[in-house]
């Protein structure tokens, strides 16, 4: 069998190997050069992309714009609703979680490896000064925040399955991903029932963010807390339905809802993995193909692609940088964020606090 520090020391590996320039530049190499080949495949059918931005109805980008900030919106409060239920007194404000919430989709939106999950502990820890444990607990609060989205991600790939227009191979696969997202809940459900305390200063940086996680997820020990939550996440994504529904009006693009649940379901599949900011050009070329099978025009699609997400970007980065103001940061400092192993857990920092007591009350006697 392998010894236990091996095992531990295997994830950190692969985390090492992903963050190492190189490899993420090959990746994005591949990647680059799959979508050159594809867009020079439809070479002839992109030449309409200018006609489509051309024919846009900028009335439906507006109420796209306002669904889209309306789900930035709600998902913030759910946010907040986990913080209160995981934090002691006194807690952050909800314009301040908004404020930090708004700066994080600004950084995820324009910086690789989402910095922007992060970036928003940073903003609410720069307003806590001297709460012990505030960094591990926000942390584990930004997961538990992740976590509280499987439900409404489940809700849509029921809906594709059931209403969309998908081959029987994708629906084979859409039922793995519930039966999977069904298992991760539970796990995190239970796990966060469990009050057990673990010494995090020996653990690497996977186990000491599943350990700050489940300290987040302590707002599942209130039914109430939890319920209000998961109800706010889904309100956001059903925003976030409706304005890419609304944003394939304004292109002209008169698919059912089924359509804008599988583009919804497809921008977040394709966007999981950062290769790049907004992995843009493999969106593009995810949903055209995607619309393909409702009639839409490859180009069509190609063009609303890009148009669905400088729409996403718009609310995002414009509301970003007013709070990013707001709060007196730069782009340049959310480059620079600390990793989970910079993080202290409370029973860490009530040690650290013991030992530096202990020698001052010996040279006081």
């Amino acid at each position: 069998m392998q010894p236990e520090n091996e095992r531990s020391r295997t994830p950190n590996r692969l985390l090492e190997l992903q963050r190492k320039p190189l490899v993420r530049v090959l990746l994005g190499l591949l990647v680059l050069a799959s979508i050159a080949g594809v867009l020079w495949w439809r070479r002839d059918s992109l030449a309409s992309i200018g006609d489509a931005f051309r024919a846009v109805e900028w009335e439906w980008v507006v109420a796209a714009i306002a669904l889209n900030l309306l789900s930035v919106v709600l998902r913030a409060l759910a946010w907040t609703t986990v913080i209160h239920s995981a934090i002691e007194p006194p807690r952050p404000g909800v314009v301040l979680v908004f404020s930090a919430f708004s700066v994080g989709l600004f950084a995820n939106a324009l910086l690789p490896g989402r910095v922007g999950e992060l970036a928003r502990v940073a903003v609410l820890t720069r307003k806590m000064p001297g709460r012990k444990g505030a960094w591990a607990a926000l942390v584990g609060t930004v997961f538990a925040h992740r976590v509280f989205d499987i439900v409404p991600v489940l809700l849509l790939v029921l809906y594709v399955v059931f209403a969309a227009s998908i081959p029987t191979s994708a629906r084979v696969s859409l039922f793995v991903v519930i039966g999977v997202g069904v298992v991760l809940f539970l796990f995190a459900f239970v796990g966060a029932r469990r009050n057990t305390r673990v010494a995090v200063e020996e653990l690497g940086p996977v186990r000491r963010l599943v350990a700050m996680g489940r300290a987040g997820l302590g707002v599942m020990r209130s039914p109430l807390a939890a319920a209000g939550a998961i109800v706010l996440q889904i309100g956001g994504w059903t925003c976030q339905i409706f304005a890419v529904y609304t944003a394939m009006r304004a292109f002209d693009i008169h698919a059912p809802l089924a359509a804008a649940g599988v583009v919804l379901l497809l921008m977040n599949v394709v966007t999981i993995i950062p290769l790049w900011p907004g992995n843009v050009g493999l969106v593009q070329v995810a949903i055209a193909s995607a619309l393909v099978g409702y009639g839409v025009p490859y180009s069509t699609g190609v063009a609303f692609g890009f148009g669905l997400q400088a729409i996403e970007a718009s609310v995002g980065i414009g509301v970003g940088i007013l709070f990013l103001a707001r709060e007196g940061l730069s782009l340049a400092m959310l480059r620079v964020m600390p990793s989970a192993r910079h993080a202290q857990m409370p029973e860490d920092e009530e040690e650290e606090t013991d030992e530096r007591r202990e020698p001052r009350q010996a040279a006081a006697s």
